[in-house]
């Protein structure tokens, strides 16, 4: 996985998004923010995995190439 948070600040959510903090609070008080977004006191929270699915981001992990079966048997690259 990405070892993300659960969510980010709308800071963070904005600028993944391309637009200014002031045009986010916008979106939200008009219901029309791209994602949903949660009040947390007196601060807006953006749950991640919603983020990343608004940019088009897969949340599928991404494995390194398996060099083991690219070596002989002493170890050394073929």
């Amino acid at each position: 996985m990405f070892d993300l948070p659960v969510t980010v600040d709308l800071r963070t959510a904005v600028r993944a998004l391309g637009v200014c903090t002031a045009t986010g609070y916008r979106l939200i008080h008009r219901n029309e923010f791209p994602c949903p977004v949660l009040r947390v006191g007196g601060r807006y929270r953006i749950p991640t995995t919603e983020l990343m699915r608004i940019l088009g981001i897969d949340e599928r992990p991404v494995y390194a190439v398996d060099l083991e079966a690219d070596t002989d048997d002493q170890g050394s690259a073929l």
